[in-house]
């Protein structure tokens, strides 16, 4: 009895996105936010209103429409300088689908839905992220298409997930890319 291949075809947004998205309220200011992505480490704060996601701060927009102005970010309200509408996708898309519509808008950050409601958020650096398994999954499909075998053991280059290293030797191990030197070292 041979054992059916698995091949994992698809990498979902849920995956993926940061969780859960920090939120600011449109009569913040832009030094608020700012502090928020400093703590946060991150590059954009959602702006909601009843708990309804109304636009989106980057740190883009602090520098171009507030400090490149001359504008005091402790003065500048976020409702002046946010992005509105902020773009959504939903959580059970595939991320080629979240790259495409950011390439066709032209930004950056995508707000993440479930059932209508905000539960996180994608980023270009998100999908940079997984690249080295998005080229694994093509590979394997364009493999199984030609007909060739599949094989146990496939390398692909990319930094290892453990140590940060790159690597033409990496083999994906519980979820996670693993080069040859931390395969050994379990």
């Amino acid at each position: 009895m041979s054992e059916e291949p698995s091949i994992r075809t698809r990498v979902l947004v849920r995956e993926v996105m940061n969780s859960p998205a920090i939120t600011a309220s449109p009569t913040e200011t832009a030094k608020d936010v700012a502090l928020k992505m400093i703590q946060f480490k991150i590059g954009s704060i959602v702006i909601t209103e009843s708990d309804e996601p109304v636009g989106i701060v980057t740190d883009g927009d602090i520098t171009f429409k507030a400090v490149a102005k001359d504008l005091k970010p402790s003065e500048v309200l976020v409702r002046d300088i946010m992005s509105s509408p902020i773009h959504v996708i939903d959580s059970n898309e595939d991320v080629t689908e979240a790259a495409r519509v950011m390439r066709n808008l032209r930004i950056k950050r995508l707000g993440v839905t479930y059932k209508n409601k905000l539960v996180g958020i994608i980023t270009i650096s998100d999908l940079v992220a997984i690249m080295p398994e998005m080229m694994g999954i093509t590979s394997e499909k364009a493999r199984i298409m030609a007909g060739e075998a599949i094989r146990k053991r496939r390398y692909i280059s990319g930094y290892c997930d453990i140590c940060n290293q790159w690597s033409d030797y990496l083999v994906e191990d519980d979820g996670k890319f693993q080069c040859e030197e931390c395969r050994e070292g379990k």
